[in-house]
């Protein structure tokens, strides 16, 4: 007996342990934690918004710029080397041609080379030579058959200037090898870099290569300018050097996880303050296209460097005794809630637990204690109710208080008691998000983030216009290698090698006079109409579902006859995937969408009348050519900064008269006002996922079971003795069931006794009867 009394309260210890895993218990005070850390997280992050001097925005901004230059110097080097190569190849499949020959080819297709010279290899014989002069002596002709033989390297002039040497093999049967070479600066193509902003090229040892925007101290005029120029030379080196020494690190420590955006090394540094204005600049390392691809251009080890002098701004701090307030307010409404659902529901359910102990134990003298309300007092009366049973009293008249007091409080149930605090936590969640530290009027949006807008639009505008027109360049220099007495197989032979080099072309074909195919390579034609070909370089066809742009180059000696290419749309798309821009778009003269960096619908219209206005504002001459535009509007609440750069280079693209415009919230940017606003929304949500998981979890795991549990309590004081109470969980909803089930079968004892004591009475009194 003492062991089995040992073991039961062992059992019972256990079940109360288990109440305290489960329950009422954990999600209150879940519910409490979490919003104690909230309103720390508030009074934290609401006083604590600090903008410097200079914008974090800003410097954002010229991370960007020196990423667009990287991916520019990258795609332009490995472009210069792609083309030298398919150059060399094509002449090698051919009949052999004199180098004067060959280097007045490719000078005549590709202005890109300061100087090119064909050597023979075995015995060093300079046989042909164009533009300026070459340092060959860089060139070990014993190492070219090593690996990495023929990778472009960079060599330094005696004049300080650097050099990039590009090499290729001329190899034709029964003739001596021979190596093509074409050097190049390191310079930037079509970085539109505006005022005051200077760009340069940096070696692995952090010294300048090459640089753009500072001016020669000979070129400018006053000592004042000559001190100037002095100045920001020796910040250019500066930030230089630093970067050179960041850009080291691993691309993956350097970045947040899923952050996207270049896949390179970059950032952002400040330098030196000087009347008003502040250096700012931004790094990049030459990056591979993909993910851990490298290139000729990316094996130079080479860091773009971009600067610019800012004017600074006032320091702002947002107010600490707002974000106190917001936090004060937080732990009342907290509070508020944690007593109403202690008091309602944790405290009412604690106290059925110990009353159903009770009455299993055997207590049955005094009455239940019924809670005011709710499922606890319909869950109190049938107790109540049962306990009479248990005493075998008829207790109709003692059970007709509770029950018709139950009646009236049965509205107010947990279900409703839990709705209320989720309105209360909703009336401080709600104004955060919408109302409180909104940013209007005053949000000032420095003026330099609308020039860096202007201005990498303006270079992403150039950069597709250079795309095109080396599309139609490669198409001129395979034209130049077909005559009239070349074959249908060798055309064939010579697309299929230019599509496999270069992903822009989605279709090559050679199309004669009459509109009839001679040869294609890839997908099939979209803009063969059975004409000859057209006499535009490169044309826009709108007749497809997609725009179809069109390169056409002549092939000599064959008059009408034409090598086209059709470029892939999302060819032109991915040169749009620029980080820090927004939205970008490709239209053509009537504004038609031709290319995009999202979703879009083929030459669907701009939906937005300020672009309207903007591209036509940036078509219009300024001087002798158009020039890009940048505006800052409002929208929907929001300022919007958007530019417009209209196609102005020369080129076999010019004719197509596009607009490159892109546009941004400037909600997105690390503005003062805009980030207290998007910490005021975060608090908000938090709040609300807060609130919804706390009560979302009281509502599961008690709520539910205890309106069950109500049911099944008052079927059983109503006299169902079949029903088995099983519990759900081992909490306190979970013990009251358990203490019900044992009371019914209780009841169930007690009606059985019934029975076989009115049998026996029966027989009893049946017996002197059948004796009379």
């Amino acid at each position: 007996m003492a062991a089995s009394r040992k073991t039961r309260r062992r059992k019972a210890r256990r079940r109360a342990d288990m109440s305290l895993l489960g329950g009422i218990r954990p999600p209150i005070t879940v519910l409490s934690v979490l919003l104690l850390a909230l309103a720390g997280f508030t009074a934290l992050s609401l006083g604590s918004v600090r903008e410097d001097r200079l914008p974090a925005a800003v410097l954002t901004s010229q991370q960007h710029f020196a990423e667009d230059g990287a991916i520019a110097l990258r795609a332009s080097l490995d472009e210069s080397v792609t083309d030298l190569n398919r150059s060399a190849a094509l002449f090698s499949t051919g009949k052999p041609v004199a180098p004067d020959a060959v280097l007045d080819r490719i000078g005549s297709v590709y202005q890109k080379w300061r100087g090119t010279a064909v050597v023979e290899i075995s015995s060093g014989r300079l046989l042909a030579a164009r533009g300026e002069n070459l340092p060959l002596t860089a060139i070990d002709r014993a190492k070219l058959s090593g690996e990495g033989g023929l990778a472009p390297r960079m060599v330094k002039l005696a004049n300080g200037e650097t050099r990039l040497l590009t090499l290729s093999l001329l190899s034709w049967q029964g003739q001596p090898q021979q190596l093509l070479v074409a050097s190049s600066s390191l310079r930037f193509p079509g970085i539109s870099l505006g005022n005051f902003r200077a760009i340069a090229v940096v070696g692995p040892d952090g010294s300048v290569l090459s640089n753009d925007g500072i001016p020669e101290p000979e070129m400018v005029l006053t000592d004042l300018q000559r001190a100037d120029v002095k100045r920001d030379t020796k910040q250019l080196a500066s930030f230089a050097k630093t970067a050179a020494e960041r850009a080291e690190a691993h691309p993956l420590s350097t970045k947040e996880p899923g952050s996207g955006g270049f896949l390179g090394v970059s950032g952002s540094l400040m330098g030196g303050e000087w009347a008003g204005e502040r250096a700012a600049a931004g790094y990049a390392r030459l990056a591979g296209p993909e993910p851990g691809v490298g290139t000729g251009a990316t094996s130079l080890e080479l860091t773009v460097v971009a600067m610019v002098n800012v004017a600074e701004s006032a320091e702002r701090t947002s107010d600490a005794f707002a974000g106190l307030v917001l936090a004060g307010a937080l732990l009342l409404v907290g509070a508020l809630v944690i007593a109403l659902l202690i008091g309602t529901v944790q405290r009412p359910l604690i106290a059925l637990f110990l009353e159903s102990r009770r009455l299993t134990r055997g207590d049955l003298t005094r009455r239940v204690t019924v809670p005011r309300g709710g499922e606890a007092a319909r869950i109190g009366t049938a107790l109540e109710r049962l306990r009479r049973q248990l005493l075998d009293e008829s207790g109709d008249e003692a059970a007709a208080a509770p029950r018709r007091r139950g009646g009236r409080l049965r509205r107010t149930g947990a279900r409703t008691l839990v709705a209320l605090c989720g309105v209360l936590l909703l009336a401080w969640c709600v104004p955060l998000g919408l109302l409180v530290n909104r940013a209007g009027d005053e949000v000032v949006v420095p003026q330099q983030l609308v020039n860096d807008q202007r201005e990498r639009t303006d270079t992403l505008n150039d950069r597709i216009r250079r795309a095109l027109n080396e599309g139609h360049a490669d198409l001129l220099s395979v034209a130049s290698l077909m005559g009239e007495d070349t074959g249908a197989p060798h055309m064939r032979t010579v697309l299929e090698r230019t599509l496999h080099e270069h992903l822009r072309y989605q279709s090559l074909y050679v199309l004669d006079a009459n509109g009839k195919i001679l040869a294609r390579a890839g997908d099939d034609p979209q803009a063969a109409d059975g004409k000859g070909p057209r006499e535009e370089p490169i044309a826009l066809h709108d007749g497809a579902k997609e725009p179809v742009v069109i390169a056409t180059a002549q092939i000599p000696d064959r008059d009408g006859t034409a090598i086209v290419g059709e470029f892939r749309i999302d060819f032109l798309n991915s040169l749009l995937k620029r980080p820090g821009l927004g939205e970008i778009r490709v239209v053509d003269s009537k504004h038609r969408v031709i290319a995009s960096n999202s979703g879009y619908r083929a030459f669907e219209k701009l939906d937005d009348e300020r672009l309207d206005a903007l591209v036509e504002g940036s078509a219009l001459k300024v001087g002798m050519s158009p020039r890009p535009g940048s505006i800052l509007y409002r929208s929907g609440g929001d300022h919007v900064i958007a530019a417009a750069a209209p196609f102005v280079g020369g080129g076999a693209a010019k004719p197509l008269d596009w607009t490159v415009v892109s546009w941004q919230s400037a909600k997105g940017l690390a503005i003062h006002e805009y980030s207290l606003q998007n910490r005021t929304v975060l608090a908000g949500l938090l709040g609300l996922a807060v609130g919804a998981a706390s009560l979302g979890w009281l509502v599961i795991i008690v709520v539910g079971p205890l309106r069950e549990l109500a049911r099944r309590a008052e079927a059983l004081a109503d006299g169902d003795r079949r029903t088995v109470l099983y519990p759900r969980h081992h909490d306190e909803v979970g013990a009251v069931t358990r203490s019900l089930e044992i009371i019914r079968q209780q009841l169930q004892q007690q009606q059985q006794q019934r029975s076989k004591q009115a049998e026996a009475g029966g027989q009893s009194s049946a017996a002197p009867a059948g004796r009379n």
